[in-house]
């Protein structure tokens, strides 16, 4: 199927260009699951006009599959993005052939040079019962990522010292842990969320638990040598 869908109709079209989109299938999953069931997200290829759809997630709402065709409106923008190099993205509503009124945002993908590829489009059903998307946007209490906490900050600073107090925690409330060993299981849980990414995040790190940064440095060496 996979060969299929990136077999090129049109020859400016490329294999580099077609592992290029597949880049966004994740994206694509990632957005519809954000948004919820009454979203659709789509991406077409420029391969082939006929047979554009290579990724859709809930196309139900349009009655799309992969391999179906682009659209009138993907052509326009591919027509205005060809004369101008540019194509700004703006929502803007349609109807779906049910009647369904949609709200929907496209975007021109350029790979290579800039060269057009394909289109990332977005589509809302706001024809849906509006008590069931906001049911869909709500938290839902029994799910594993209910209590999931997330810390929005401009300054790395922040990041650190949020990420420093939470492992704290979560090896103070872990009784197989003894004093002795507290330290270097607060720098394991820092390890493995990347926290030492951050330029910073030694000195503080190190600061904050009453040890050196050599001590630091002693910990990551020893946790990487038993993962290698």
């Amino acid at each position: 199927m996979e060969k299929r869908i990136f077999t090129a109709l049109n020859a400016e079209f490329t294999e580099e260009d077609a592992e290029f989109l597949k880049t966004y299938f994740r994206l694509a999953d990632t957005i519809a699951d954000l948004i919820g069931p009454h979203c659709e997200v789509v991406i077409h290829s420029f391969a082939s006009f006929e047979e554009s759809v290579v990724k859709i997630v809930n196309g139900h709402h349009t009655g799309r599959t992969v391999y179906s065709p682009i659209t009138d409106m993907g052509l326009k923008m591919l027509s205005q993005f060809k004369k101008t190099g540019e194509v700004a993205p703006k929502s803007y509503f349609t109807t779906a052939k049910d009647g369904a009124l949609l709200k929907s945002t496209t975007c021109v993908l350029a790979g290579e040079n800039g060269k057009p590829i394909g289109l990332f489009c977005i589509n809302m059903n706001l024809s849906c019962p509006f008590p069931e998307i906001i049911q869909t946007l709500m938290p839902d209490m029994a799910s594993v990522y209910a209590g999931v906490n997330e810390n929005f900050s401009a300054s790395a600073t922040d990041i650190i010292e949020q990420a420093l107090t939470n492992a704290i925690s979560e090896v103070d409330n872990d009784a197989s842990i003894n004093l002795k060993s507290r330290n270097k299981a607060i720098t394991k849980v820092l390890l493995e969320n990347e926290i030492f990414e951050f330029k910073e995040a030694t000195a503080l790190v190190s600061e904050h638990l009453g040890i050196t940064r050599h001590a630091i440095y002693k910990y990551i060496r020893e946790f990487k040598s038993e993962c290698s």
